[in-house]
Order: structure tokens, then C-alpha cells, then sequence
């Protein structure tokens, strides 16, 4: 059984708190100013303490350092006012262990509680930020990152439709939720829509809703994503990859706010902003024509370009810090230490992956060690990703390549001329042999999506599907 103190001006708080303690199993105490709580602390010392921010006398952030100069590193759990960011800022820099948000419900207090208690049997750490707070930070001091902050801070408290593009891994999500927290709609609803995981049919009924009886299979009436985002933001990923179909249905909601489930003939209201990402061009494919123009001018109102992780390596540092942090937060080993070998490693890879490799590679470091210090030995091996100078020299040799497909063909045909009788259909027989090879390649690269294949091979779905069965691909 352990003890915690729990200070709080509000008797509702200090009552919900010490029961939710003792079903837990433990005991509670409880003052209503920071100077009754030290005192209560001085005669039976805590091993976790619940302290509110906002106190008659001495405040919460001021009565931190008094706590840990009597206590040491007992874990401190700081309660403060809904959207109160700077004051929750303060107090992590301050030591706090977590932070609550009022109001909040009984089960995250719980948790923040087991996390609390568990590193006071463990080894406390008052150093180390929560997942809860830091999860969705920006990290950066870079002049490339510095330049994104201050676009987001521009464009945050406006209405206009925002466009993020960048490379896959770069942090285009965590972009958009900064800049839906800091507008005028942080408090509604922020929603989601991966529009490169939904072919054709799914993309209608998901964005815009449908009625009973809409389709085969549609048995209830379902709420579209964005109805559901009214009052907040939707965030459209991977947005060059809407069907044509939609996209003038989109563009009617983003000009109107209305909406028009499938099946439905009256439109609903809707008031949501936009952002969207992609890690295409969307210019190049309105000029290839596999996206509208008007959509286009639309939704890059006011266009964000996430920077690689190799045009900011000063970050990498920074970064790794920040996800040792966090992972120390989700689970009951204590922070790990990077050697500089392995940071000297971090800071020369290519990253062809960004921010989400090194994500990833520091997680799998922290599996691997166990004494408590991360060495190259731990990181994983470079990922055989295309490297982006093999990849430029590739793009720069596609003339090459041309000039060589028509030399084969011109040869082949010359050939098949001088031989063939006049019966036979070379045409047929060419295409026989190339196009095989090229449906495999574009469905394999999509994913085996075949709407998003057909667009960019600039072939009816029902075209692509019945050369799949022919060719048995």
C-alpha cells in the first residue's frame, strides 16, 4: 500500500481522488493549500503527490521545488486548467511527473497514479516528460524547422485551407495537429482520413456519409467524416490519391459546407477546415490531368513543405532525446543513455525514411540494451531504401532508357516484318508483350489498389481489371 497526497482547493477533487486512491488500494491525504500540504508532508512523508496549479497563497508551480527539496524525487502530478498549455509547459520543465487536465475522467488519473507509483518502487526520474505531453511536439532547432514553426504560427488562427507536402516520414501529421490546436477550432473535433487506404466506394461513403439502403451492404445510416468533423479539422493524407469522381463532391463541400451522402438528395451543413498532405506533386498531376485544377487552387491556400531529416541534421540530437524520452514514459525501464558512437552513427545516416526511421531505430536500440546505454552495436542496419542521389541519376538516365525501348521495339518489329505473313496482327502481339509487365509494376506499386493504378496509367478501373484477367496478373 502506498500513500499519496493529493492537494486541491476544490473539495469535489479531493474527494473523487481519495476514493479513486483507496480503491486502488491506498491511502490518501488531502490539503487545501500548498503550505497545509507541506506540512501534511512533513509528518508522514508521500511516495506520490497530486498538486493543483491553482492555489490560494503559494501556487502549485512555486510549491514544486519546496516538495522536492523536502521529498526528493517523489513523483508529482500537476493538475491544471483545461488548455492552460504554458502553465503545463512550466511544470514539466519544473520536474512534474505527468499532468492532469481539468476536467478529466477518474481512468486517466488512475493511470497517471500506477505510472506515478511505479517509478517511485523503481527509479524515480522527475526529469523525464510524459507520452501525454510530449507525443505530438515538433522537435527542432534547425533553420529549416525554425521556418515551419513560424508558418504554422501564421496560418494557425486563420480559416484558410492548408497544404502540407513533404516526404513520407517528415511529420506531415504531427504539422497539422499543431496547427488544428492552435486555431480557433482546437476545441472540436480533429479527424483523420487516409485516402490512400480506401478505393472508390469506400472514399464516398467514408467522406460524406450514406444513407440506409444507399448500396448493397449499407444496412445503416453512417455519418461521413466530414459531418463528423463540424466545428473542427479534417485532415486529408495522402490527398493525390482521391478519385476523380470525388473530388468535385469535395470541392462542393470545401466552396458551400454542404454535404451529400451517397443515396441522399438533400445536402447537409458542415463548417470544417481542411488541411491537407501528400507526398506527391500535386502540380505535376494536375498538369498530367489526373487531378482538377480547381481542387488544386483550393486546398493549397496556403502551402507548408516539411523538410527532410538529411537537410536538418542538427536535429537528429534533438530528436533522439525527445523518443528516448517518450519511450522511457510508456513503459517501466528507466531512460537509456546513448553512447557516442551510436549518436555519431545517427547523425551520418541517410534517413531516407526521416523522422519516422529514426523513430524507429532508437526503439529498436532500447530493446537491445540492457545495461542502460545504447552503443552502434543496438541500432539496426541502415535501411536499403534507394539512396536520393541513386535516385536522381536515375531520373536523369529515363531518356536513356526511352532512346533503348524504341531501339528493341524498331528492331523487333523489323524483324517480325520480314517474317510475318500479312495475316498477322503485330500490334496485338507487341502489346501482348508489354503490357504484362507494366500493369504487374503499377499494381504492385499501389498497392494492388486498382482505381489508383488505372488513374495513373490513364485506363478505365473496368479497362485494368479485364487486361489483369486476361493476362492472369
Amino acid at each position: 500500500m502506498s500513500r499519496l497526497l493529493i492537494v486541491d482547493d476544490e473539495q469535489s477533487i479531493c474527494w473523487g481522488l481519495s476514493r479513486l486512491a483507496k480503491e486502488m488500494g491506498h491511502k490518501a491525504e488531502t490539503a487545501a493549500t500548498a503550505e497545509e500540504g507541506l506540512q501534511v508532508a512533513r509528518q508522514n512523508r508521500p511516495d506520490a503527490i497530486i498538486l493543483d496549479v491553482r492555489l490560494p497563497g503559494m501556487d502549485g508551480l512555486d510549491a514544486m521545488q519546496h516538495f522536492h527539496d523536502l521529498l526528493g524525487p517523489a513523483p508529482i502530478i500537476v493538475i491544471t486548467a483545461h488548455g492552460d498549455l504554458e502553465t503545463a509547459v512550466e511544470a514539466v520543465r519544473n520536474g512534474a511527473f505527468d499532468y492532469l487536465t481539468k476536467p478529466f475522467d477518474l481512468c486517466v488519473a488512475q493511470r497517471a497514479i500506477e505510472r506515478a507509483l511505479r517509478g517511485a518502487l523503481t527509479k524515480p526520474s522527475v526529469e523525464t516528460p510524459t507520452a501525454e505531453v510530449e507525443k505530438d511536439r515538433i522537435v527542432g532547432q534547425s533553420s529549416a524547422i525554425q521556418e515551419v514553426f513560424k508558418r504554422i504560427a501564421l496560418v494557425s488562427p486563420a480559416e484558410a485551407c492548408v497544404h502540407l507536402r513533404g516526404e513520407s516520414g517528415t511529420g506531415k501529421e504531427l504539422a497539422a495537429r499543431a496547427i488544428h490546436r492552435h486555431s480557433r477550432r482546437c476545441k472540436g473535433p480533429f479527424v483523420v482520413v487516409n485516402l490512400a487506404s480506401l478505393n472508390e466506394t469506400l472514399a464516398e461513403s467514408e467522406l460524406f456519409g450514406h444513407l440506409r439502403g444507399a448500396f448493397t451492404g449499407a444496412e445503416d445510416i453512417r455519418k461521413g467524416l466530414l459531418e463528423q468533423a463540424d466545428g473542427g479539422t479534417v485532415f486529408l493524407d495522402e490527398v493525390a490519391d482521391i478519385p476523380p469522381s470525388i473530388q468535385i463532391k469535395l470541392l462542393r463541400a470545401l466552396e458551400h459546407g454542404e454535404i451529400l451522402p451517397v443515396g441522399a438528395s438533400q445536402t447537409i451543413r458542415s463548417d470544417f477546415r481542411v488541411i491537407s498532405a501528400t507526398h506527391q506533386n500535386l502540380a505535376e498531376l494536375v498538369a498530367d490531368g489526373l487531378f482538377r485544377h480547381d481542387l488544386y487552387y483550393r486546398l493549397i491556400t496556403f502551402e507548408i513543405e516539411m523538410p527532410p531529416l538529411r537537410e536538418r541534421r542538427e536535429d537528429i540530437d534533438l530528436l533522439v532525446d525527445h523518443f528516448l524520452n517518450l519511450l522511457a514514459a510508456k513503459g517501466t525501464r528507466p531512460r537509456a543513455a546513448i553512447a557516442k558512437d551510436a549518436a555519431d552513427e545517427l547523425r551520418q545516416r541517410p534517413w531516407n525514411g526521416n523522422v519516422r526511421e529514426l523513430r524507429n531505430a532508437v526503439e529498436h536500440a532500447t530493446v537491445l540494451e540492457r545495461d542502460g546505454t545504447i552503443t552502434v552495436d543496438h541500432l539496426p542496419a541502415p535501411a536499403q531504401t534507394l539512396p536520393q542521389q541513386q535516385a536522381q541519376e536515375l531520373s536523369a538516365d529515363v531518356a536513356d532508357v526511352k532512346e533503348a525501348m524504341a531501339n528493341l521495339v524498331r528492331n523487333w518489329a523489323e524483324s517480325r516484318l520480314d517474317s510475318s505473313a500479312d495475316g498477322e496482327q503485330l500490334y496485338e502481339e507487341l502489346m501482348e508483350l508489354v503490357e504484362p509487365p507494366l500493369l504487374e509494376a503499377a499494381m504492385q506499386h499501389y498497392h494492388n489498389q486498382c482505381a489508383t493504378a488505372a488513374r495513373r496509367l490513364g485506363l478505365h478501373r473496368t479497362t485494368l481489371r479485364k487486361k489483369l484477367d486476361q493476362f492472369g496478373l
